[in-house]
C-alpha cells in the first residue's frame, strides 16, 4: 500500500500506487516466458486425403410399418402378423446398413400396441426407428 507521508493530514493523496501495477506485470511477464518457448514447436499432422474415385454406398430404403387403430400391421402395404414381422425385423437388423423402421400409427391407436412394436423392434436388434405423422388435414 502506498502511503502518503507528509504535512497535509486527510487530503487527497495524489501520488499513483505502482504496486500492483508492478505485480501484474511480472505475473505476465513470468507467463510469456513460459509459453514463449511452447510456441516453436511444430506438429506434423497427417490428414486423410478423399478418394472421389470411390462413390457412397446406395441409401437403403426404409421400413414402413402401418398401424391401425383395431392393432393390425402393415409392413410396405401388406398386411402381417406379430410373427411375421418378428422375422422381418431380424432380417432387417441383420443387414450391414440398417435400414430405418418408420412407424405410422393411427391417431387413435392405443400406445401399448407401439410399445409392443417398439420392444420386439428393439429385441430383434432394430437400432434405427423414426415415426411418421400427417399434417393437419
Amino acid at each position: 500500500m502506498a502511503m502518503s507521508t507528509g504535512g497535509n493530514a486527510g487530503g487527497p493523496m495524489s501520488e499513483i500506487n505502482v504496486t500492483p501495477l508492478v505485480d501484474v506485470m511480472l505475473v505476465l511477464l513470468i507467463i510469456f516466458m513460459i509459453t514463449a518457448p511452447l510456441m516453436s514447436h511444430r506438429i506434423t499432422v497427417a490428414l486423410p486425403t478423399a478418394n472421389p474415385k470411390v462413390a457412397d454406398s446406395e441409401p437403403v430404403e426404409p421400413m414402413d410399418l402401418a398401424v391401425k387403430a383395431d392393432g393390425t400391421m402393415y409392413l410396405s402395404d401388406v398386411e402381417v402378423t406379430e410373427a411375421e414381422l418378428k422375422a422381418q425385423f431380424a432380417v432387417a437388423a441383420a443387414k450391414a446398413p440398417q435400414p430405418e423402421l418408420q412407424i405410422r400409427a393411427d391417431k387413435t391407436t392405443e400406445y401399448k400396441i407401439v410399445k409392443k412394436i417398439l420392444g420386439d423392434a428393439k429385441d430383434q436388434g432394430m437400432v434405427h426407428v423414426g415415426f411418421i405423422t400427417t399434417g393437419k388435414e
